[in-house]
């Protein structure tokens, strides 16, 4: 049975989702809100991610050492949904999940594949499209069983339209007081390049 999340501790906030689902966008909407972050600064802004990543190492190691996520109490920490599996039972956590349209995300790992030398058959694609669709409905079937977890699914396209509601959404979930205001003005349609008229944007 798991164990029941620690009453004292602040929960962490869990930003995540598929790569190129937004989760950047909304690390740095937190750290304009006030949201303390856990980053490193390791990995730099480039050409795919100008404003940079928010990514903290230790991350990519969850499932071998978990022992630094309770010193996040209270902070907001990025990782791909799969990794969200991996964190300890016993803490609570606030999960902001993007959601994104499945198209416009394959279609910016495309271009960053180009971007570095890779070609992608159109064929790749498409099965990579329906692989994402399947994980993601089992993800949030499982995230819908566990008690530790709070989440709060946020479209990316739609924050992309509408950055006030967004931000009064997350400011609600969190229960903090943030910056709204802040949190809009670092949302921009500049980075916005995959965009997929007419798709369907919810996963299914």
């Amino acid at each position: 049975m798991m164990d029941s999340p620690t009453a004292q501790a602040a929960p962490i906030v869990v930003v995540t989702g598929l790569p190129r689902s937004g989760t950047s966008m909304m690390m740095r909407m937190l750290e304009a809100g006030g949201v303390p972050l856990l980053v490193d600064g390791v990995r730099k802004a480039d050409l795919d991610n100008p404003n940079g990543y928010y990514e903290y190492e230790p991350v990519k190691l969850l499932k071998q050492n978990s022992s630094w996520v309770a010193g996040a109490s209270g902070k907001a920490v990025k990782m791909v949904y799969l990794l969200v599996h991996d964190l300890p039972p016993s803490l609570p956590y606030n999960v902001i999940f993007m959601r994104r349209v499945v198209e416009e995300i394959v279609a910016s790992q495309d271009e960053m594949l180009r971007r570095s030398g890779t070609q992608v058959s159109p064929d790749e694609s498409r099965q990579l499209i329906g692989l994402f669709r399947d994980e993601l409905r089992a993800f949030e079937a499982w995230l819908a069983t566990t008690r530790n977890f709070r989440v709060l699914y946020v479209d990316y396209n739609q924050t992309i339209d509408n950055p006030q509601e967004t931000s009064a959404r997350i400011k609600w979930f969190l229960g903090a007081e943030l910056d709204e205001r802040r949190m809009q003005s670092v949302v921009t349609r500049e980075l916005y390049r995959q965009r997929r008229l007419g798709v369907e944007r919810r996963v299914g």
